[in-house]
């Protein structure tokens, strides 16, 4: 006798680290800016995946099942990247030296796609006017930029959420 929702645990794992992979390869700078054709993409892949999770089993269980391996994959991965340093290195991503001591790191600019723009966006956001000013900008793993200035009286530490998502994290 075989169990019967087995398929869709092996479908379950198949996508959740397809998507992982997929997330893996375009970046964290595309999570940080969604727009509308984002939400659409994600929109149409979460239906596209869906039939290949389940099947052809569109019952209430089959989807508990598929959406219980999800959560139960995810909750192991949190639990074994703390633990694993190599997996942890493997599946997330490392926040990024964008200025450091008011020099560009034009070669990480570039491919991480980060403009001028944005970070003369982000230095006006911390109360900075120009990027010589910047004694750290670091691009981080949710896709903020965060600033320290050289000036050490300047005591507001902000978060520059990129693309019209922005949100102050911390304040002192």
């Amino acid at each position: 006798m075989t169990f019967p929702y087995l398929d869709i645990i092996i479908r379950s794992v198949a996508v959740y680290f397809f998507m992982t992979i997929a997330l893996r390869v375009f970046g964290k700078k595309e999570l940080s800016q969604l727009n509308t054709a984002d939400i659409i993409l994600i929109l149409l892949i979460s239906n596209s995946v869906q039939n290949a999770m389940v099947g052809p089993d569109t019952s209430l269980i089959g989807g508990l099942v598929a959406a219980l391996v999800l959560f139960s994959i995810n909750f192991a991965i949190k639990k074994l990247t703390k633990k694993f340093k190599t997996l942890s290195d493997l599946l997330l991503d490392k926040p990024e030296i964008l200025i450091h001591d008011g020099i560009l790191d034009f070669k990480t600019l570039s491919r991480l796609d980060v403009s001028h723009e944005e970070l003369k966006e982000a230095a006006r956001e911390h109360g900075l006017e120009h990027l010589t000013d910047i004694k750290l900008a670091m691009l981080e793993i949710d896709g903020t930029i965060s600033i320290i200035s050289k000036d050490q009286k300047q005591l507001k530490q902000t978060h520059y959420k990129r693309k019209h998502n922005r949100k102050n994290l911390q304040k002192n």
